[in-house]
């Protein structure tokens, strides 16, 4: 993998930038950092070109928090980034339910085409998904991304060993290494 041909950089939040909760994480005193992610954050930020974070939020689908507390949890994280002398150019959330026809949810290509339509520059032939789930895995195999899988989501464990992906990492932290 030759991390100077890519510019664009893909990143799930829950399970990669921060530990994931058995339920869901509904506020920024909720939220923590994976070990080394917020140093990884800044890495990245010199590094690639755009940096944004696609997640999945049905939590807000399911009414156990508002779009306005999840808008506020990722401004935090945001600005957090920022203080640490990074930054995020965009954080986009599908609150969709799992259920609904149609939806959003990665894998689907929708979150990938909106940070297109909010930067047209992208290409994503030379950008990266790095996520924990197999739904991550294909949303960048379905824009045509090279895959990172961090190791971790327990329930898919199996189904995960058995992915085709570009590179298989333990933390998000392993991936700035190669930087």
């Amino acid at each position: 993998m030759k991390l100077e041909s890519y510019k664009f950089l893909f990143l799930d939040r829950d399970g990669v930038i921060n530990k994931r909760l058995p339920g869901y994480v509904t506020s920024w005193d909720e939220f923590e950092y994976t070990e080394g992610a917020l140093k990884s954050m800044v890495r990245f930020s010199k590094y690639f070109d755009r940096v944004i974070v696609v997640t999945n939020q049905q939590g807000v689908g399911k009414e156990l928090m508002t779009s306005e507390q999840l808008d506020e949890l990722h401004n935090k994280l945001k600005v957090s980034v920022e203080e640490a002398g990074g930054r995020i150019d965009a954080i986009l959330a599908c609150t969709e339910l799992k259920s609904e026809e149609d939806n959003c949810r990665k894998p689907s290509p929708a979150m990938g085409l909106w940070a297109k339509r909010q930067f047209p520059e992208i290409d994503f032939s030379k950008s990266i998904m790095v996520g924990d789930s197999i739904s991550d895995v294909e949303f960048g195999k379905n824009l045509g991304m090279y895959t990172v899988l961090v190791a971790g989501k327990a329930e898919e464990a199996v189904e995960a060993k058995m992915l085709n992906v570009g590179k298989r990492i333990k933390k998000l932290a392993d991936l700035a290494s190669f930087l």
